[in-house]
């Protein structure tokens, strides 16, 4: 069976143009694509010869070639072709995905409920950038958790356009130097070289008309207020998510995310491992000595008295369960350590010294700890005189 004439194929003249051929090709795509034509079993066949003829109108020197010679430009006898390629890589293997991508994204959107601008460059719409902002919490708000509101510096989309680009709002027309392609093709003999288009940036569109507002950008740079809620349990490093609150998308696309890390600042009497937190307590040589209480604050403001174990050391750690910090999305709440720190008396009046004298010279054999110390010292030198 004969081949059909590629322009018959596509309903087009021989003389269309590039952006008549990708319109025509388009419309078949979508005409007689298999999934819209399930009781139709000759739809498959007829999607393949609209893709095949694509293929080659769609590129100028295979369209050259074809318009020569016709079918027998790729066949192996014309143009230096080969068999199963045909004139400078034709309607060979590997057409279908050659010819089907250049509209993929437009019948993509149609079989997706649409999109805006159709016909227009494949990245007309962009995604705004996501921003970041640091955030400094006290240990009591990580603690509790809060609500604070912050401005961040953004763009928005235009007001004027309606994020178009264009004044008054209007759509933005298909590039003429790509025809929407938003990249262009340049022969170098045998070569063709391939770059974005100078005149839309890759946009495969231009604004003829740009907004005075925001210069055909489609977003203007704005200062926004936003309510951050923080959660209970927040350390430093923990990232908050808010969808869509960042940047504007550039001509209509959707909005960046904001990203908000918190920092938990260094507090005056706790210290943080995780859920669990630390203070030092100071207590007198006495308290140490003979035991007593002191009195100990938690980060929810309350207070606990803590009894002191007599003969307590330095360094000496007691537990407060549930005084900790709690977790970050349920999990329970840590611990809170005390940890004593036994004070050296200083300015000491004349009785206290001669107290002081009098214990010095019967507490030898009441420092376990001293005098373990002192008898490894001394069978140390011992050694080392040996």
């Amino acid at each position: 069976m004969a081949k059909r004439d590629y322009y018959e194929v596509l309903g087009i003249a021989k003389g269309a143009t590039a952006e008549e051929i990708k319109k025509a090709y388009r419309g078949k795509a979508k005409e007689l694509h298999p999934d819209r034509n399930k009781d139709n079993p000759e739809s498959e066949a007829q999607f393949k010869e609209a893709n095949e003829a694509y293929d080659v109108l769609k590129d100028a020197d295979k369209k050259a070639a074809y318009d020569r010679f016709g079918h027998a430009a790729f066949e192996g006898g014309m143009g230096g072709g080969r068999p199963g390629g045909g004139y400078g890589g034709g309607p060979g293997q590997g057409a279908f995905a050659s010819a089907f991508s250049d509209v993929y994204e437009d019948l993509l959107g149609d079989f997706m409920g649409g999109r805006p601008g159709v016909g227009g460059g494949r990245s007309r719409a962009q995604r705004g950038s996501d921003l970041r902002y640091n955030m400094r919490v006290t240990l009591e708000e990580a603690f509790s958790g809060t609500q604070k509101t912050i401005t961040v510096p953004s763009s928005a989309a235009c007001t004027s356009c309606n994020g178009t680009g264009a004044e008054g709002g209007a759509e933005p027309q298909t590039c003429p130097t790509c025809s929407g392609l938003g990249k262009v093709r340049a022969q170098n003999g045998f070569f063709t070289v391939e770059r974005t288009c100078p005149t839309c940036g890759g946009q495969g569109q231009v604004v003829k008309n740009p907004c005075r507002k925001c210069h055909g950008a489609g977003r203007v740079e704005v200062e926004r207020q936003l309510q951050v809620n923080i959660p209970p349990g927040v350390e430093t490093g923990t990232r908050i998510r808010h969808a869509g609150e960042g940047e504007a998308g550039l001509r209509g696309g959707p909005s960046g995310d904001l990203y908000i890390f918190i920092e938990v600042a260094p507090h005056a009497l706790f210290e943080r491992d995780n859920t669990d937190l630390h203070c030092r307590v100071p207590v007198s040589m006495v308290t140490a000595a003979l035991s007593g209480e002191v009195e100990v604050p938690s980060i929810d403001g309350g207070r606990s008295r803590v009894k002191i174990p007599p003969g307590s050391q330095s360094g000496r750690q007691m537990r407060l369960r549930g005084k900790g910090m709690p977790a970050l999305r349920g999990g329970g709440v840590g611990d809170m350590f005390i940890e004593l720190a036994v004070e050296t008396p200083v300015n000491l009046t004349s009785r206290q010294k001669e107290i002081l004298r009098e214990f010095q010279e019967i507490e030898a054999e009441n420092n376990p700890e001293g005098a373990s110390f002192f008898k490894k010292v001394k069978s140390f030198w011992e050694g080392m005189t040996n």
